[in-house]
């Protein structure tokens, strides 16, 4: 049995959490969305409470804890802002934790203070616009020359790479040909900024829009040969393993959208009144917030479930997979149903469940596409 009673510490870390969610974030959410801002003063407050810390150890300036305590910060934001939580999440999972699992105790030492005290934040170069999970696509080159690597290519869709506060990307790159006759791919550490290195400007996205989002561009850079980041060759295995970790923590932001959702509908559904009665007294309105509720609560079970197995150091590839896929669809089909609650005012962007509603659609994409889970529940069955 799954035990989710959440010991003291947790419970003071969500409450905490959720009081920031409400006061800080809240109200500055739709602004920064409307407006295509990067919310710097949100993120200020994240790194004075410790939150890019959280699963890191005090000797690298961390809060001790762990990464279940990072998911339950990420479900409070995501309940009311997805950028916010996405920021916090990339800056974790994606930017910080390839250099602390992967990094050699200079690299360390260099990169990861600003990183764990979110005074900068790094970014995590995978996808390209030929590829994505077909690490075959991969166009990316560095060569090494003279004892430096020089860089040359392209990545798509990288969160957190263009903003005032970047100071790391770290990119996978052709460095060679294998035995096998397969692309040798490696991941190398990228200064910012770094001649050569340019984050071209941001994407006109769909939603997300208070999240930093570019392609970059590498024309001829050159970082020095003790920027590789692990074991030559080993740049992508490394970098799946830190995304089966990163699914994790997507789902307990998706699970913190559809709980949104129900939290929200069940308010409006209590203070709007139609032909002499609140909304909620309609037996459709009330079981559609019903069936919101109990997905947001599988969603909350499967990415406990996963963190749970992978603190214990057991196999978690296949749980987390499960746990994204669960997530995603509770979190886009809440906020769809949740418009749909709010009627009219749903389509408002100024209401945060209309933010949610453009905003999940990419939870069903980013770290691995529900396809992409599909199939590796599937291996995983034999099939």
């Amino acid at each position: 049995m799954i035990d989710t009673r959440l010991t003291e510490d947790q419970q003071a870390l969500v409450k905490t959490v959720r009081e920031f969610a409400r006061e800080v974030v809240a109200p500055v959410s739709y602004q920064h969305d409307r407006d295509k801002t990067f919310p710097y003063e949100v993120v200020r407050g994240m790194a004075e409470m410790g939150l890019f810390g959280l699963p890191f150890p005090e000797e690298h300036g961390g809060m001790g804890g762990d990464y279940f305590a990072l998911c339950l910060a990420l479900e409070e934001l995501g309940k009311v802002d997805q950028s916010v939580a996405m920021t916090l999440e990339a800056g974790v999972s994606l930017g910080a934790m390839p250099v602390f699992r992967f990094g050699t105790d200079a690299q360390k030492e260099r990169f990861l203070p600003d990183l764990v005290a979110g005074r900068a934040l790094g970014a995590f170069g995978l996808t390209e616009p030929g590829a994505g999970s077909d690490a075959g696509g991969t166009r990316t080159t560095a060569v090494l020359e003279s004892g430096e690597w020089v860089l040359n290519g392209t990545k798509a869709f990288i969160t957190n790479s263009g903003t005032d506060i970047t100071s790391l990307v770290t990119t996978t790159a052709v460095t060679g040909t294998m035995s096998s006759g397969k692309k040798e791919i490696s991941a190398i550490l990228v200064p910012v900024p770094t001649p050569g290195f340019t984050a071209e400007p941001p994407y006109d996205k769909v939603g997300w829009n208070a999240s930093d989002t570019h392609p970059l561009t590498f024309s001829d850079v050159r970082v020095p040969e003790e920027n590789l980041l692990g074991t030559r060759g080993r740049g992508y295995a490394n970098f799946l393993s830190i995304l089966d970790e990163g699914r994790i923590a997507i789902a307990a932001v998706a699970t913190g959208v559809a709980q949104g959702c129900v939290d929200e509908s069940v308010k409006y559904a209590k203070e709007r009144e139609a032909f002499g009665s609140a909304i909620g007294k309609n037996q459709a309105i009330a079981f559609k917030i019903a069936r919101m509720q109990a997905r947001a609560h599988t969603a909350r079970t499967a990415y406990y479930d996963a963190a749970a197995k992978m603190l214990a150091g057991l196999p978690f590839k296949t749980e987390a997979s499960i746990a994204k896929l669960v997530a995603g669809e509770a979190a886009m089909d809440n906020a769809r149903d949740a418009t749909q609650v709010h009627g009219g005012y749903g389509f408002m962007n100024e209401y945060v469940v209309s933010r949610h509603y453009r905003d999940s659609k990419i939870l069903e994409v980013g770290e691995g596409t529900t396809e992409v889970q599909l199939m590796l529940i599937a291996r995983d069955l034999g099939l």
